[in-house]
């Protein structure tokens, strides 16, 4: 499986409410994601395998009140709730598209994107998912096993297709002990312990000096 990440340049409509303190409430709504379409990425969703991811996401995360999301893309699925700054409240299909909606939180990185809207700052979505991709006639499409991970909060890049495509898309992530890891980092992992039990310290260095160079060109 391989991390997919879709900017989507939609204008985002933002809507603020006094609270009782006389501060405000922020509230981003606009296009998360489209189906059917060929993105900027090339990519195609198709509308009944999006459906699917959505309608899981919805039922386990956004029901549940745990379907928060980042400030900027991590590099991997895993949601860091010390980087969290919005929960997402909805999301519907209205035809082909993915209609959100998500409240800016009052942390850290809540505080942040405050500022920024309040700073005139045009910001964006982007999806964050996990999926294989599927070549058909020159274009790639998302595979059936695509599951949504949250929706971030971004700049609006110049060049977004370069801005996703950063995002450790390369790496192919694996199912280990119930969680996702990396697919080279488990490799090496593999090689150490390999290593260890030819009780070959040269060995050992060298798999140990490949695992810190994969770190460093990530």
């Amino acid at each position: 499986m391989r991390l997919i990440s879709e900017y989507h340049d939609s204008n985002l409509q933002v809507i603020t409410e006094s609270k009782k303190d006389g501060g405000k409430t922020y509230v981003i709504e606009g296009v998360f994601m489209q189906a059917d379409k060929k993105n900027r990425n090339g990519r195609v969703y198709g509308k009944a395998i999006l459906e699917n991811a959505v309608n899981k996401y919805v039922k386990e995360q956004v029901k549940t009140g745990r379907a928060v999301g980042e400030l900027n893309h991590p590099e991997g699925p895993t949601i860091n709730l010390d980087k969290v700054s919005h929960k997402i409240t909805e999301l519907k299909f209205e035809g082909s598209d993915v209609i959100g909606k998500a409240s800016i939180l009052d942390t850290p990185m809540g505080k942040i994107v405050e500022g920024l809207l309040e700073g005139g700052v045009k910001l964006g979505v982007s999806s964050r998912g996990m999926g294989t991709l599927v070549n058909k006639q020159g274009t790639s499409h998302v595979g059936k096993d695509f599951m949504l991970s949250t929706v971030d909060i971004v700049q609006d890049p110049s060049a977004p297709g370069a801005f996703v495509n950063g995002i450790m898309e390369g790496v192919e992530w694996v199912w280990q002990n119930g969680a996702l890891c990396p697919q080279e980092i488990e490799e090496i992992e593999t090689e150490i312990k390999e290593a260890r039990g030819m009780r070959s310290s040269n060995i050992e260095i060298k798999a140990f000096k490949n695992f810190l160079s994969k770190l460093v060109n990530s």
